[in-house]
């Protein structure tokens, strides 16, 4: 298959031409190498990586320092995908200045093709200079896991009339301010829809129904490798967790019983050459 490496102008133009965008997270090479085999659009190096590969509580510990290791992993893996680092908490919230500087680092020592960062109007400002420092930004309104304290905890955002208005609001702000695309996160399917049918630039939905113009899963639910909670809009298409552990449980038996290793995993020399060891 000719690829080409993707970038925000051909995921724009994916949005013109009527093809569905997918993305998922990707915290490591492994993961990034195969998901760009699979002809994955976006790969995320979320700050989830927080709970999903760090084991904290939420996604706000998450330092710059963490995200960049991570990301180069990711960069090294994927030739093909476009790349988006996720800004952490409080790495963009500060000043306009602290943004374009931790924006920059994921673009420098990371190699990432763009970022991402939650917040609607709050944030048009910072989308701005990133955008005219050359950074190009992905917004993500709704469900802000950053925020979630102020939301009330992990629920559906926009039920009511006036919150719905807000996402929409949002959303033309950040199209506004030059955001590449939006992501949608736990907003309700018409709202969605009607955000997507709006707005000029792409929209990438989850748990957002399905006219987004594309979708994003965090890797971890939909390979069943993270078991603390699954969202509701989370598919899971594996249980890798049961298989890996199932492995893990036959390899101690193994070496307990001392059937592994056998002949087959070991190493030999040449008897003669044995016999002239003293």
């Amino acid at each position: 298959m000719d690829r080409k490496k993707i970038t925000p102008v051909d995921i724009q133009a994916m949005k013109k031409e009527g093809k569905k965008i997918t993305m998922l997270t990707a915290y490591d090479y492994p993961m990034a190498l195969l998901e760009d085999r699979a002809g994955i659009d976006i790969i995320l190096v979320g700050d989830s990586l927080g709970m999903t590969v760090l084991g904290y509580e939420n996604t706000l510990p998450v330092t710059m320092d963490e995200m960049i290791h991570h990301t180069k992993a990711v960069t090294r893996g994927a030739k093909y995908a476009l790349i988006i680092g996720d800004m952490p908490f409080m790495s963009y919230n500060t000043s306009e200045r602290d943004a374009i500087i931790n924006a920059g680092r994921f673009m420098k020592e990371a190699g990432a093709d763009a970022v991402k960062l939650e917040g609607g109007i709050t944030v048009k400002d910072i989308v701005k200079a990133l955008v005219k420092a050359g950074i190009p930004v992905m917004g993500h309104i709704g469900l802000t896991p950053q925020t979630i304290s102020m939301l009330g905890g992990f629920k559906v955002q926009g039920k009511d009339a006036e919150g719905a208005q807000k996402i929409i609001d949002d959303a033309v702000q950040l199209e506004d301010a030059g955001a590449f695309s939006v992501l949608l996160e736990a907003v309700p399917a018409p709202i969605a829809k009607r955000i997507t049918e709006r707005l000029n630039v792409p929209t990438i939905g989850i748990g957002a129904g399905v006219h987004c113009d594309g979708q994003v899963l965090v890797v971890h639910d939909m390979l069943g490798l993270f078991d603390r909670f699954t969202p509701k809009f989370a598919k899971r298409y594996v249980n890798l967790s049961e298989l890996m552990l199932n492995a893990f449980e036959s390899y101690r038996e193994e070496v307990s019983k001392g059937t592994f290793p056998t002949d087959q995993h070991s190493f030999h020399i040449d008897e003669k050459e044995l016999s002239k060891i003293k």
